[in-house]
């Protein structure tokens, strides 16, 4: 199923450098700890809306397997992130195939379980950058991943109705 906050999401162009922005944008922004976790601080409920999972092809996520290695085939999650029910973050991830050994296999069966309950009770997670994008009026960001050293990529995109605006 698609929804046209993907489309959006993919349209985010990213900034060389973090841009002059306000301080509470950057808050939101720069989080380096689960989004999830966040929208939880804000005293709503957060659920899954699942889109898309599936293996596809390296030309599907092309931007991202320019940040990542080249394999045959990656693991595609898009989603929603609602508080309430309500849609406040469009998520994608990606990750290649390689990086689904191990105890990474978990991520190909999240299903409705956000991904930072899993990435983030990993001891073995760290990150290597984190870019800000915009796309008209709508902010996101996206970032590499790292468990236990093997890559994905994130990218996030903040809805109208997030807290972040």
């Amino acid at each position: 199923m698609s929804h046209p906050a993907l489309t959006q999401l993919r349209a985010l162009r990213y900034f060389k450098e973090i841009p002059a922005l306000d301080s509470r944008l950057l808050d939101w922004l720069l989080l380096e700890d689960s989004m999830t976790k966040r929208f939880e601080q804000e005293g709503k409920r957060v659920s899954v809306t699942l889109l898309r999972e599936a293996f596809v092809g390296p030309h599907e996520v092309a931007e991202e397997v320019a940040l990542l290695p080249v394999e045959s085939r990656y693991w595609l999650r898009e989603i929603l992130l609602c508080a309430d029910g309500e849609p406040w973050l469009a998520g994608r991830t990606v990750v290649p195939e390689s990086t689904l050994c191990g105890p990474e296999l978990a991520l190909q069966n999240l299903g409705k379980t956000p991904l930072g309950r899993y990435l983030f009770t990993s001891s073995t997670l760290t990150r290597d950058f984190i870019e800000i994008g915009r796309d008209a009026a709508l902010w996101g960001r996206r970032s590499r991943l790292r468990l236990s050293g093997k890559p994905l990529m994130l990218t996030e995109l903040f809805l109208p109705a997030s807290p972040l605006y």
